[in-house]
């Protein structure tokens, strides 16, 4: 209960909603905790019995995506996990199954640097778990995992059916599921004839319609220094997600180990502190910002241009920003004083 609530008090300050709220806008707003992170969801323009029920549903739904998708608590995703560690195949739930499928397009368009099924090497770090690490794991568990090399192209899908060659797979949507649930949210807020809304979960973000006259307004975390390091508008339909070092990491003999693994090493990727990317689908947006950070400062953009997403802001470790010319178009550095900016042109 104490590192939950350290975890929501840290969250808070994750992705800030910058947007103006005058007295007369009829804004509706309510958090809660879902994926083991803070939930924002506000509304504009809905009446307050529609805005209860959309609050309700929406935690009911959150909750459940969380018990279905969670990759060491008690479910239908450890379930499936045993399954293919004992026998090598399972029919896929059905609550698993539209994550499984752009989670392999995505994978293979990465270039395996977003790897749902190293789900293994995370537990050696000891992330799958709700308390922290204290020590990271030795070289010779990392190389173990690595040796198995599961692949999500280890995956063989024949309608429900998976098979798989390698037990080593464990499949963990983790660098994925947050951004996909938060299109998920604002397709339930548009069921209930909500047009005007905007979901964070965490450093996921979804967008429908606006606010009054003006967009949505997002300001993104600064990695090593408290408030944002730059703002967007958000239009209808579009997704922002940042991966951060800051977001689960622990200290040990003086060096900082975060959750965001590099799939070709074993190791937490090196040399970036943040990424952000917008795009139209929430999951495309999430696993792209873990790809990006894992490629680095110098491959991202080779690997943007795989994954079809072309609105990136990277922030280095020694607060250097680069920016896709697509997000340069978009963003407004908010820090002050501004760090360095670089334009990257996606090959």
């Amino acid at each position: 209960m104490l590192r939950g609530m350290r975890l929501l008090l840290g969250l808070l300050s994750i992705l800030t909603l910058t947007a103006c709220q005058r007295a007369e806008s009829p804004v509706q707003e309510q958090q809660f905790i879902a994926f083991g992170t803070l939930i924002s969801v506000t509304l504009y323009g809905v009446d307050d019995p529609l805005a209860q029920r959309a609050f309700r549903e929406l935690e009911q739904s959150f909750h459940q995506m969380h018990r279905d998708w969670h990759a060491w608590e008690p479910g239908p995703l450890v379930e499936l996990n045993r399954a293919l560690a004992t026998t090598g195949e399972a029919e896929v739930p059905g609550s698993i199954l539209p994550l499984l499928v752009p989670a392999q397009r995505l994978s293979r368009a990465s270039g395996g640097l977003f790897n749902p099924s190293m789900g293994g090497l995370f537990a050696v770090w000891g992330f799958h778990s709700d308390d922290p690490p204290q020590q990271p794991p030795s070289a010779t568990a990392i190389q173990e995992q690595l040796i198995r090399t599961p692949s999500m192209a280890d995956l063989q899908l024949d309608g429900a059916h998976l098979r798989t060659a390698n037990r080593a797979v464990q499949l963990d949507f983790g660098a994925f599921a947050k951004g996909y649930a938060a299109q998920r949210g604002s397709e339930l807020l548009r069921s209930l004839g909500i047009d005007n809304a905007i979901i964070a979960v965490a450093g996921d973000i979804h967008a429908i319609g606006t606010r009054g006259k003006r967009p949505w307004r997002i300001g993104v975390r600064h990695p090593r220094a408290p408030g944002v390091i730059a703002a967007t508008d958000l239009g209808d339909g579009e997704s922002i997600s940042t991966s951060g070092d800051y977001e689960r990491y622990f200290e040990a003999d003086g060096k900082r180990y975060h959750h965001i693994l590099d799939p070709r090493s074993g190791y937490p990727a090196a040399g970036v502190a943040s990424v952000t990317v917008i795009a139209r689908d929430g999951g495309t947006a999430d696993a792209s910002a873990s790809a990006l950070f894992v490629a680095g400062p110098q491959d991202w953009p080779r690997v943007a241009r795989a994954m079809g997403v072309d609105q990136v802001m990277l922030v280095d470790t020694e607060g250097r920003v680069q920016l896709s010319p697509a997000m340069a178009e978009r963003l407004h550095i908010e820090a002050e004083p501004a760090p360095p900016v670089q334009i990257r042109e996606l090959p």
